[in-house]
């Protein structure tokens, strides 16, 4: 039988001291979180396709020693976390508190499984002698993937503790914050393992 529970406090109205952030769900802090790390992983990938442009056969070589399956696999595993997070805002709002913990738990493994597939393409990578300093291409690619990884490490820690102190703002905050994480995952991976 599923566990229902009207939610112990309504959803506050929005503060109008925070302007248009206000009106998006979850805590207008994590959209100025969210706002300033796009800006940063927009800066790295203007910077990337500025270097490329300077070192096109470098990069162009180096990308084809990546593996665009296993950053395939990681894109799909992402996506499907984006939607069950997704799914958790969805049974929050409705009350069902325990299909919303069910939810943030499959997105929680799936974040688990796209860190392995990554942790392993790392230590593929450091095994064949690819190094940040190997080149222009590595550098970036470390950088980028790696400050991505951070990420995900912060957004399941952050899945974690929502699902503990469950409440409708705290799950549109974690949710907001792991379609970041996709959306930069999806930027990445093209620019990454794909366009030549």
């Amino acid at each position: 039988m599923t566990e229902r529970h009207e939610l112990s406090q309504p959803r506050p109205l929005p503060n109008p001291g925070w302007g248009p952030l206000a009106a998006l769900p979850g805590n207008p802090l994590m959209w100025v979180l969210i706002l300033s790390e796009m800006v940063v992983f927009a800066a790295f990938f203007g910077l990337f396709a500025w270097l490329r442009a300077g070192e096109r056969e470098v990069f162009d070589a180096s990308q084809q020693l990546l593996d665009p399956v296993a950053g395939g696999i990681n894109t799909l595993v992402l996506l499907t976390s984006g939607l069950f997070a997704a799914l958790a805002v969805q049974s929050i709002v409705r009350g069902d508190r325990r299909r919303c913990r069910r939810w943030l738990g499959a997105a929680f493994a799936l974040g688990v499984v796209f860190c392995v597939v990554k942790v392993v393409e790392y230590a593929d990578k450091l095994g064949q002698g690819l190094m940040p300093e190997t080149n222009t291409f590595f550098t970036f690619y470390y950088l980028l993937t790696g400050f991505h990884f951070a990420h995900v490490l912060f957004g399941l820690g952050l899945i974690a503790l929502v699902a503990w102190r469950l409440s409708h703002a705290n799950v549109e905050t974690a949710a907001a914050f792991w379609h970041l994480v996709d959306l930069i995952w999806i930027l990445l991976y093209p620019i990454l393992y794909l366009l030549r």
